[in-house]
């Protein structure tokens, strides 16, 4: 089964993390701060919160339960396969042929069966990060009103910026009190005009 791309993304955010934390940074003397301009790392912020962290730790128990659920189907195809290699040249050709065609459904079963796990994961996790964008929104309006912000840049589109126009600390630190979790969640199946 592919690797779920919400698994992916969060693994390569945390590995990018960490290899620029390792990075020295160079000391840069930033010119004064622009007013009404405000940067935030939205992202970043998401993935550093408390509900984040506990959306991607409930995505990977679902990936895992996934993962117990398909395993007995490919062991069972394997070891079927394995069967019909080892006796196919001592069985009538008409009976091997019959064994294939049911590997082959089975196998076409357990494919279908991953694929729909894999798209009801997908949709859980945009749910969850639609629900963690939602559950941001008014913290960050609260915090861009109260910091006098004209324009809000997303961070990933600032290549420097001077340390006094993030907001983004003070959103995590205000979006970790107010919205500590998200409810709980299970895997969600894919609305049938979605799947279309």
């Amino acid at each position: 089964m592919k690797t779920l791309a919400f698994g992916a993304f969060a693994l390569a955010l945390t590995t990018a993390g960490a290899a620029s934390a390792q990075t020295p940074q160079p000391q840069i003397n930033h010119g004064a701060p622009v007013t009404g301009v405000c940067v935030l790392n939205l992202e970043g912020v998401i993935r550093a919160s408390t509900a984040g962290q506990a959306v991607s730790a409930r995505m990977q128990a679902l990936q895992q339960e996934v993962a117990v659920e398909l395993a007995p189907y490919q062991t069972t195809i394997q070891q079927e396969d394995a069967a019909l290699a080892q006796s196919g040249a001592s069985l009538p050709a008409d009976q091997r042929q019959q064994r294939a065609q049911a590997l082959q459904a089975r196998f076409a079963e357990y494919q279908q069966l991953g694929q729909t796990r894999e798209r009801e994961l997908q949709y859980t996790a945009s749910l969850q990060q639609r629900a963690l964008f939602a559950a941001a929104d008014p913290v960050i309006a609260s915090i861009y009103q109260s910091r006098g912000c004209s324009i809000l840049l997303d961070r990933s589109s600032v290549y420097l910026t001077n340390p006094a126009m993030d907001i983004s600390e003070t959103v995590l630190q205000q979006l970790n009190s107010q919205v500590p979790s998200l409810p709980n969640f299970n895997r969600t199946p894919v609305p049938v005009q979605q799947q279309q």
